[in-house]
């Protein structure tokens, strides 16, 4: 007689071949190393890095910000590089997230100072105008609880010291959360970027009154947050008073248009002078045209 005539044996075989094809995609797999890679650079948390995760968990911030780049176009441009599998290897859950409606923060280590992330904790529309992300100033008002971190870090397994410890007890939740912050993402190695301009170039757009104004628009949108809406000097340095990178005495429209189109990294040098770091890239999302009129108009402010 046919097996399909047997409706109770036909149904108990499809359940068996399921739940066997169940553990072969999805079981076995949790129990290989091939399938869980961990990304050569990564590194575990520190004691305070955990602390702050614990901090951003608490605080619900993974409702608004997710943590994970989709390998699509639009999305690489706007945040970076797609996120890798091997990057999550410590994280205890994953907090990759489901909305946005506040920006990705897979790649949001190293993108700005400590002091920029305190400044923008304490009172977010003193950098964007109009955002709705609460402010958490007051987190710099508690301190971390290093018993409940020590025990917490050996449910997870994480070894720390006895000094690693003891050094939460005088860091605050702010502290801590912004630890956090400034290491995602910073085990992925950054592609390097194509120059937009040649060394030497000069700003076609300089003394261009359209571009100026345009400059302007796109200064008060982006810029002023770190540099002040009259551009003297805020969270980043002065851009009117002709020192730059620390140091008197101008630098050419090349140099201004690469650090605003690569950001800066501490001790990377530009005409012989150092940065500090902190200043973020914009060439992909300004654009060549942009960047140009930015300089146009910083310029135009120097000669006021």
């Amino acid at each position: 007689m046919s097996i399909y005539k047997k409706p109770i044996v036909l149904t108990v075989l499809i359940t068996v071949v399921i739940l066997i094809g169940t553990v072969v995609m999805m079981v076995f797999p949790l129990f290989s190393s091939e399938t869980q890679p961990k990304m050569a650079s990564l590194k575990p948390y520190t004691a305070l890095q955990l602390a702050g995760r614990d901090v951003y968990i608490e605080n619900g911030c993974y409702y608004c910000h997710s943590q994970m780049i989709r390998p699509l176009k639009a999305e690489v441009m706007r945040y970076g590089e797609y996120s890798k599998a091997g990057e999550f290897a410590y994280d205890q859950p994953f907090l990759w997230g489901s909305k946005r409606k506040g920006p990705d923060l897979a790649r949001i280590g190293g993108k700005y100072s400590d002091k920029w992330h305190y400044k923008h904790m304490t009172d977010p529309r003193k950098l964007f105008q109009g955002s709705n992300m609460p402010a958490y100033g007051w987190l710099a008002e508690q301190t971390i609880n290093a018993k409940d971190m020590e025990n917490s870090m050996k449910a997870l397994g994480f070894p720390y010291t006895k000094d690693d410890i003891e050094a939460l007890k005088d860091k605050s939740k702010l502290d801590a959360v912004i630890a956090y912050l400034q290491c995602l993402g910073t085990s992925v190695d950054k592609k390097p970027k194509q120059p937009l301009i040649a060394a030497g170039d000069k700003n076609p757009l300089l003394a261009d009154a359209k571009a100026i104004e345009e400059g302007k628009k796109v200064y008060e949108m982006n810029c002023a947050a770190c540099h002040g809406i009259d551009a003297k000097g805020d969270v980043g340095p002065d851009l009117t008073d002709n020192e730059w990178l620390y140091v008197p005495g101008p630098i050419q429209d090349d140099t201004l248009f690469s650090i605003i189109a690569d950001g800066t990294k501490k001790d990377q040098e530009f005409e012989h002078r150092k940065a500090k770091g902190g200043m973020p890239s914009w060439g992909e999302f300004f654009g060549k045209k942009k960047i140009w009129s930015v300089v146009s108009y910083i310029r135009s402010l120097e000669s006021k």
